[in-house]
This record gives structure tokens, sequence and C-alpha cells, in this order.
């Protein structure tokens, strides 16, 4: 099922990466993986890691008792243990000959749309110098608001980011359960064809050195199969990505769909900030949700200060968001323009998402 895959993303928690005692970093799990990733370039395939662990590094590295309770104090710790955990890549996965390349990443940095192109082609370029991109979210300078929250959601969009071919999520359940995985009534889910039905057996928890939980992972899958990206969500065992990749698929498998948006349109849609507002007439959103591209014509209120190329959202006459899209005016232009016709396009629909279902 997935001998042809090419490129293939590998999300590992904090949780994963502590080693049974919870006393250290399981390098012995680091070298499996660096033993996997070899095998997969000798195959000529591409392995990416999105790694979490810079806190729980730092916590071991400092001797501390229990995870930091504040901004400050994690961003403290894992400036430590970032540099801890780098190290025992590098030197583990060089004894096989694999060099690897640090990437730290942030939100804010993806919602800019220069930085998200900056991001693509330099992951793309380390994958052209047979290198494996090490990523994680830039602990040291993430704030609340720009946190991705947790590195399911920060898998999903590196998977979108280079086109990948599958999303393989490390988890310590093991797989999306009908309960609780400890209880004796529980049942594996081996495939899931809608997130949505599944997302009734999943909860949201908070571990001793992770975040997040089965919700965010199966929220995180939904953006990675909505670009036709598969999902495999698979516990922490020997050789885990070379059995799934062989057909041996351990945990839950998640269908991919139809592809809803590629390229620009899918940052547009996933990550892009919205600086303004315009509210559209009936016509103008029945054109939209036929593909075509938003003229003044059709618009009846312009909100919010924005500069031409950047976001605004696009508002029916009921109140409803039903797109976003990238502005040819900025916010004077466009209200001197409301309702004229025979006007350049406002958003034009190579530049738009017109969302669905609504």
């Amino acid at each position: 099922m997935f001998m042809e895959c090419k490129t293939i993303v590998v999300k590992i928690g904090s949780q994963l990466l502590a080693n049974k005692n919870k006393t250290d970093i399981d390098t012995d799990f680091i070298e499996n993986l660096a033993k996997q990733a070899k095998k997969l370039k000798e195959q000529d395939k591409n392995l990416l890691i999105v790694s979490s662990g810079a806190v729980l590094a730092g916590i071991k590295k400092l001797g501390l008792k229990k995870r930091p309770s504040t901004i400050t104090e994690k961003q403290a710790i894992s400036a430590v243990g970032q540099a801890y955990l780098i190290q025992l890549y590098d030197k583990i996965f060089s004894k096989y000959g694999l060099t690897i390349g640090q990437i730290l990443l942030t939100t804010e940095g993806l919602k800019n749309r220069k930085r998200y192109n900056y991001a693509r082609n330099t992951i793309n370029k380390l994958l052209e110098l047979d290198v494996i991109p090490i990523i994680n979210e830039n602990d040291t300078v993430a704030v609340e608001e720009i946190v991705f929250g947790d590195n399911d959601f920060l898998a999903a969009h590196v998977s979108v980011l280079v086109n990948a071919d599958l999303l393989v999520i490390l988890s310590t359940a093991g797989g999306v359960y009908t309960n609780d995985p400890d209880s004796p009534d529980s049942k594996l889910i081996k495939e899931i064809k809608d997130i949505n039905e599944a997302l009734q057996f999943a909860g949201s928890s908070k571990s001793e050195f992770g975040t997040g939980g089965m919700r965010s992972k199966l929220e995180a899958s939904e953006i990675a199969v909505s670009h036709g990206i598969p999902v495999v969500i698979a516990p922490k065992e020997e050789n885990i990505v070379l059995d799934i990749l062989s057909g041996n698929i351990k945990g839950t498998f998640i269908h991919k769909q139809k592809k809803k948006y590629s390229g620009k349109k899918s940052w547009i849609a996933l990550l892009s900030e919205v600086k303004g507002k315009v509210i559209v007439d009936e016509g103008a959103e029945k054109a939209l949700k036929n593909g075509k591209s938003l003229l003044p014509a059709g618009i009846k209120q312009v909100d919010g200060y924005f500069s031409k190329g950047e976001v605004i959202a696009i508002e029916n006459e009921r109140g409803i968001i039903i797109g976003k899209g990238i502005s040819e005016y900025n916010f004077k232009e466009l209200k001197s323009v409301i309702g004229k016709k025979n006007q350049r396009e406002a958003i034009h629909t190579d530049n738009m998402v017109i969302f669905e279902n609504v």
C-alpha cells in the first residue's frame, strides 16, 4: 500500500522520547529510528522527523523533577534541551553515515507567505542535499498566542508544506480506540474514513511531559488527509516505519481524502492571517461558489485596514464567512470601487479559497 511512498514525515512526541523509567531520553529508540532512516535512504526515500522533546530533554539535563509551569520557564529549559536533543540525534544518526539538519518553526513565521515559502524551500533543499530534517517548534521564542499547541499540528503542516506521501504519528496509545486504551472493553479502530465520526472516541490529555492527546492527533490528521496525505497513528515499536511501508500497518490507518486545497490555496486556508473583511451580495456569493473571481460590483461593504497582497475574509449577507483570499486592492482603493462594474478583480480565483459546506 505504501511501498511507492517517496516522502515520509514521522512525528515523535515527548512521551515517546522518554525511556521506560522516564529518567532520560530513550537513545535506543533514536538508534532504531536511525537504522530505519538508513534503510529508507537506501530505497531513495525522503524522511522528515518532527520531534518534540526539547522541554523534556531540558528537564533531564538540568535534573528537574517536574515540567515547567510558566512560558518563561518552558522557554529557558527548552533552550538547554533543544541543544542536548539535537546533539543526541546528530551523534546517533552519524553512526549510520546520516546527516541531520535542525529546523525550528512557529506558526507566526508560517503565517507570512514569504516565510512559508522560505521554510518550504529550505526543507526541500535539505532533502536534495540528502539531509534528514529534524523539525521542532521553536519553544525558546514561542508564546501562547503563536505556539502550534501540539507538534501533531506542526507535523501536519510540515506534511502539507513538502507535499508528503505519508504522515506517521507515533503515539503512546498506539492508535485510536473506542474508549480509554487501558479499559478492558476498549477496541482499536484499525481504519478511519471519517475523522468527524472518530472524534467521538477521542479525548484530550496532558501527560507529564507532553501536551494534547488523541483529539489533537485526529484534528491534525484532518489537515493532512484533506490534502491527499494518508495518516497512520502508530505505536512506539521497533522498525515501525518500515513495517508500515511494507504493508504491515499497526495502529490506526486514516484514509486520505480528495485534495481540497494545494499550493498557495493551502496556505490561504490553513495559515494566512486575515487583515480585513468584505461583505458580498447573493449574486457574488453564487459566482464565488462556482469558481469565479470576486469583482468589486458584488461587494457591499469593506471592513478593516489592509494593504494590497494581504488576506481578507469574505462574508455573505447572512453574516457567514464563506472564504478567504488575497486582496488586489488596499482598503481605501477597494472602498472607492464598491459596487462598480468593469473594475479589475478584488480577489482573483487563483488567490482565493471558498469553504465547503457553508
